[in-house]
């Protein structure tokens, strides 16, 4: 049998548990929803000699730097197949362009440091790609219970006044298929983006679900008026359109919801 052992079984990770466990594999995690503690080394490491699969979506560690997961169990992991949810934030501020796997992200180019969380997932994201693992890079994820349309309805949607900025995003259940594909498939190591077929802004996706609600869109706002978070100001700092030509060519993956229209008409 299968057997697939999840760090971190967050929102991106559960989903892609229930993927597996619906085609009979047998999967075990660490995390606040998962069945091991991460702390519990004689159980972890049980867990990975009997696994046959390793997917990690654990955070790096933004105050003390390096990788939680390798720093603890790195040695243990040598050999087995690896899978690494990472972030498209690794590439950094590109102005608006386009970005694929074989753009250089910040750790490689030896770019000045973005933010601790953009810089420490750079880092991470290259010791994943060191020991073998088939990295995924994501972009703004999106799912039921997190979309612009609970923003909206919740009050929460912001329209920032930034002329020309651009994200990409992709639906959880996109992530899900590709992961899905790279772990049934063999896939080769590497990079891929994981990402849907439409980059856009921010407030065009907002505007979109007000309108599918009925509803008028909050006001724009500039950055300096808009009191964001520092992690929120960091996301806006950057400008990016994210390529996934990789991931349809090696995975033969194609997303169900290839802009945010068909996405959020699922969701609605």
């Amino acid at each position: 049998m299968s057997r697939l052992l999840i760090f971190g079984l967050g929102y991106t990770a559960g989903c892609i548990a229930g993927v597996m466990r619906a085609r009979g594999w047998q999967v075990s995690a660490t995390g606040s929803a998962g069945d091991i503690a991460f702390a519990d080394r004689e159980v972890v490491l049980g867990a990975v000699a009997q696994a046959t699969h390793i997917l990690s979506s654990v955070p790096p560690d933004r105050m003390n730097g390096g990788d939680p997961v390798l720093d603890t169990y790195g040695d243990a992991l040598v050999d087995k197949p690896l899978f690494y949810l990472s972030s498209t934030g690794v590439y950094g501020d590109r102005a608006g362009a386009w970005v694929d796997e074989a753009t250089p992200t910040i750790a490689q180019s030896g770019a000045e440091e973005v933010g601790g969380r953009r810089n420490a997932r750079a880092e991470a994201d290259q010791a994943w790609l060191n020991m073998g693992a088939r990295v995924f890079r994501l972009p703004g994820i999106y799912g039921p219970g997190r979309s612009a349309l609970d923003r909206v309805r919740e009050g929460k949607a912001r329209r920032i006044d930034l002329q020309g900025q651009v994200f990409s995003r992709v639906h959880v259940d996109d992530i899900a298929s590709a992961v899905v594909a790279a772990l049934t498939q063999d896939a080769p190591q590497g990079a891929y983006n994981i990402g849907d077929d439409l980059p856009c802004s921010g407030n065009e996706v907002t505007e979109h679900a007000c309108r599918l609600l009925g509803v008028e869109p909050p006001p724009l706002e500039t950055l300096e008026n808009a009191n964001l978070s520092e992690m929120a100001r960091g996301f806006y700092a950057e400008n990016r359109r994210v390529a996934n030509g990789k991931a349809k060519r090696v995975l033969r993956w194609r997303p169900q919801f290839p802009t945010y229209v068909e996405g959020l008409a699922n969701l609605i």
